[in-house]
């Protein structure tokens, strides 16, 4: 079946719909924004009926800009934020905990001794920027009552009433065990989480429930993945060999791995790129930086500039650093470091520090992480990457692109689209409608395509080291 889709992609910082015709391209869009509420203590939090609501106020644009019926939708989300909710109302019994959230460190302290067995049957570390030790948290501290799940989980119950999560998300809770794709009794009794009803793990493919909730006749939803992974899929990253960074609220690098989990060595974590019936599960190398956009809001905030909009004119006052380095370590450092203690810090201040030097040192800090993605995604996959395709909304800045490739020694190609993870949830969607379309062909439909730029480095190797070593002294002093 052909036609057009409802693409929906329910993020940290907003929600974007899409309507995408497979021969005529997307013929409608909207966004929503969400606002979460950043608390002392590393607490992140958002009201669950905002994010509900961002996905109907989108969702209801987006038809209405394109001015006729879908066959289906696809719904990709922001994957380890969690709340608590009864299931026969629907009604949330807690805010929703957000995945950038350091709440949860106790639990994960407590675990500490079952770390190792938790990363070997997991694919994933103990940090409580995953679902587990948050969903833990919430049992402990604030209600025993209804279900504790993902946000997808509840979603999806609110739109069509199924109790499912897909399983590339659930592989981002450390409930999931990496090799059956199912949960593990093990990690869910390491949490005290054996009494829970869990949603079904289900493929990111196929038939889910009917959305009711728009003007026109019911959609079915035919397609579900967690945001980074629906941003994989349609870059057509499906099979080994390369790799795609979106830049949103985080930075998150994903290296396709092939049909068998890799648990890397260097850092990074292991879990499902998708899974579908009758083709197995796919598996990816996945690596995050917590403060993307959201240290863009930070400097922001602070008046420095005046939105994402304003890196490039005030980065364009200054040279470069000006020797000034940035650490954005807003929400702590995840892979490869790990490190939730760490602190962002600014070094090498002086009277004359402008700006644009700190646009630039910023750009450099986020650059760097990246870069310490990308080589250790290489040393799991045993060579080196040769490209880096990259979206979202920062991909908009030059001066941040540019400095990606610099720092990277790397082409830097940028999507022609920049909501590639909608693209992924409308690629899953088809596919749930045609059990027949091969993955290819389904991303073929509504993928990202030819790069819109390609950024090649301006620095020679020399310079680059020079500068990522000024940032790795920061991070070993960061506490």
């Amino acid at each position: 079946m052909s036609g057009p889709v409802l693409a929906v992609d329910q993020g940290t910082s907003g929600t974007k719909a899409l309507v995408v015709c497979p021969e005529r391209g997307v013929l409608g869009a909207a966004t929503a924004p969400v606002r979460p509420r950043y608390l002392p203590g590393g607490r992140v939090e958002v009201d669950p009926a905002e994010l509900l609501g961002s996905v109907l106020d989108a969702g209801a644009r987006a038809l209405a800009e394109a001015g006729e019926p879908v066959v289906a939708a696809g719904l990709a989300n922001q994957g380890e934020t969690v709340l608590a909710w009864d299931p026969a109302t629907g009604d949330p019994l807690t805010d929703a905990i957000v995945w950038q959230d350091r709440r949860a460190e106790t639990i994960c302290r407590e675990l500490d001794a079952h770390g190792a067995e938790l990363s070997s049957l997991t694919g994933l570390p103990l940090d409580p920027y995953f679902a587990a030790p948050k969903m833990a948290w919430i049992r402990r501290h604030l209600t025993r009552d209804g279900v504790v799940t993902t946000s997808d989980a509840w979603l999806i119950h609110r739109l069509t009433g199924a109790f499912v999560t897909d399983a590339a998300t659930a592989s981002r809770t450390q409930l999931l065990d990496l090799d059956t794709a199912d949960w593990s009794p093990r990690a869910v009794g390491l949490y005290g989480l054996d009494t829970e009803k869990l949603p079904e793990v289900v493929d990111a493919a196929g038939e889910f429930g009917t959305i009711a909730a728009f003007d026109g006749p019911p959609v079915p939803l035919t397609g579900l993945l967690v945001d980074q992974q629906a941003s994989l899929l349609a870059h057509g990253v499906t099979a080994p060999g390369a790799a795609k960074c979106t830049y949103g609220t985080g930075a998150f690098l994903l290296a396709h791995t092939g049909d068998r989990p890799r648990r890397g060595s260097s850092g990074l974590v292991s879990c499902v790129a998708w899974r579908l019936a009758g083709r197995g599960t796919d598996y990816c190398l996945d690596g995050q930086v917590y403060a993307a956009a959201s240290a863009v809001r930070w400097l922001t905030d602070l008046g420095v500039i005046d939105g994402p909009h304003a890196l490039d004119p005030v980065g364009a006052t200054a040279p470069d650093s000006g020797g000034v380095t940035f650490v954005p370590a807003l929400s702590g450092l995840a892979a490869p470091w790990w490190r939730g203690d760490a602190r962002g810090s600014l070094t090498g201040l002086g009277l004359e520090t402008s700006p644009g030097h700190l646009v630039h040192a910023l750009c450099d800090g986020i650059a760097a992480q990246v870069v310490a993605l990308a080589e250790a995604a290489g040393a799991d996959l045993g060579a080196p990457l040769a490209s880096l395709r990259v979206d979202g909304g920062l991909t908009r800045s030059e001066l941040l692109m540019q400095t990606q490739a610099d720092l990277l020694q790397l082409p830097v190609e940028v999507s022609a689209v920049p909501d590639t993870t909608a693209l992924g949830a409308a690629a899953a969607a088809h596919l749930g409608l045609d059990a027949g379309l091969s993955v290819e062909d389904a991303v073929g439909r509504v993928g990202a395509g030819p790069a819109a730029r390609v950024y090649e480095p301006r620095i020679d190797a020399a310079r680059a080291e020079e500068r990522l070593a000024r940032f790795r002294s920061a991070v070993d002093r960061s506490s």
